[in-house]
């Protein structure tokens, strides 16, 4: 494998992203378009919390092992950005105020203890992905942001139009987004660009997207098999009330 250029590598980039990016997935296709059942918004809210809470320690974690103060000092606006100056501010409080907004319980949200199992371990992989890969890979992954603007778009627009249950206070998390990925991604893209000059390193950054893609598309195939089909909620997870299963 020869060096690709910058421009090359961010061309690669952006056909993996094409590919792979989870707004393919047919749950999101089924919460977008009105597809799912009040239970099934709920399932999703409370089980991507956990994806959620562990993003400002993947954060901290990078920042930890960065030795350049001008990376760190732009890597740092994303923890303000998720954990807020106070308890009420932040990407963390905005996300409780959707499970608030679902009827969900917020310490049973926080605790995750009813959370699909394979959710909390795609998101403590993700982390452990940040803590244990060479820099660039870690920062190469989070580059799913170069397309989550679009997909935040339709969301919000979607689950407004086909469900009387959200409110736009509800998805409030969803108006602060996409600026803020666009500002994050063209940060890391640039970073990747100028430090990714190997062919060893620029497979890796490669890899790393894949990897970020897999995580997230692993956490639908979850979603989907517990409340679409074939209806599997594992033992100890949550279970809506319209689920075939609930109790009744």
């Amino acid at each position: 494998m020869s060096v690709l250029s910058p421009d090359e590598l961010e061309a690669r980039l952006r056909a993996i992203g094409a590919e792979r990016y989870h707004h393919h997935h047919p749950f999101h296709r089924l919460l977008h378009t009105g597809g799912c059942s009040r239970g099934q918004v709920q399932a999703w809210a409370l089980n991507r919390w956990c994806y959620q809470a562990v993003i400002p320690q993947k954060d901290a974690a990078l920042m930890a092992r960065c030795d350049d103060v001008e990376v760190r000092r732009a890597w740092r606006s994303r923890l303000v950005d998720h954990d807020g100056e106070t308890a009420d501010d932040g990407g963390i409080a905005r996300w409780l105020k959707l499970t608030d907004g679902l009827g969900l319980d917020r310490d049973m949200v926080v605790s995750q203890r009813q959370a699909l199992p394979a959710m909390r371990f795609a998101a403590l992989a993700y982390l452990d992905f940040v803590r244990s890969r060479p820099l660039v890979e870690a920062i190469g992954s989070s580059l799913t942001e170069l397309f989550s603007p679009a997909i935040i778009g339709e969301r919000v627009a979607g689950m407004l139009k086909h469900y009387d249950f959200v409110t736009p206070e509800t998805l409030a998390y969803f108006a602060e987004r996409p600026p803020r990925a666009a500002r994050d991604s063209a940060f890391a893209l640039a970073y990747v660009k100028r430090h990714a000059t190997t062919p060893d390193a620029q497979r890796g950054v490669q890899d790393a997207l894949r990897f970020k893609c897999d995580v997230l598309w692993a956490m639908l195939d979850a979603l989907h098999a517990a409340y679409v089909a074939p209806g599997l909620v594992p033992p100890g997870a949550f279970v809506p009330a319209d689920h075939p299963g609930a109790a009744t």
